[in-house]
């Protein structure tokens, strides 16, 4: 692995267990086994380090929306999105930078950029799934995604993830051109 990506996956870390707040160049160093010059060399300044680490987070999360479900159907869709919202790292990463794009204006174009990425992701997931969907139902199944999301991360129970795969069956079911 590549001083790069090392530090991206130590940053990483560090804000799912603990927020944006642990992003700080020692916190960041210590995680990678880097010195701090190294740090630096990549990400100058703690923006660009969120900035890349919210660059890291989409693209996995977009390769891992885009692959193909098992089968082709409504309900393989649904079960693909089901496992990938149920990782809580990865929900307490977005809202940590969801939180640090609120209080640093400068990264809110960023992740506008990611969110469209990610749209498009969920749109080829659809589309993998037989399912035709304009810019709106990628927009609600999206919607509905994080809300489930951020509800199933607060409950951390059983009932939270069999409630996730129902409003997620509810929501598809209601796209057009299902599968």
């Amino acid at each position: 692995m590549d001083t790069r990506t090392r530090i991206l996956d130590a940053a990483l870390g560090l804000v799912a267990e603990g927020g944006v707040q642990e992003l700080t160049q020692p916190r960041v160093s210590r995680a990678a086994g880097v010195r701090q010059s190294h740090l630096t060399y990549y990400f100058p300044t703690i923006a660009d380090l969120v900035q890349a680490v919210a660059r890291h987070t989409v693209d996995a999360l977009v390769a891992e929306v885009s692959e193909r479900p098992r089968g082709r159907r409504a309900g393989a869709l649904v079960e693909h999105v089901a496992a990938v919202t149920a990782d809580k790292r990865r929900v307490r990463v977005m809202l940590a930078l969801v939180s640090a794009a609120d209080r640093d204006p400068a990264l809110r174009p960023r992740l506008r950029e990611l969110i469209r990425e990610l749209r498009a992701g969920i749109a080829g997931a659809l589309g993998a799934a037989g399912i035709e969907a304009g810019a709106d139902e990628v927009a609600f199944l999206h919607t509905v995604v994080v809300g489930t999301a951020v509800l199933q991360l607060a409950r951390d129970d059983a009932p939270a993830r069999r409630e996730t795969r129902r409003v997620l069956q509810r929501a598809v079911a209601g796209l057009p051109g299902k599968g």
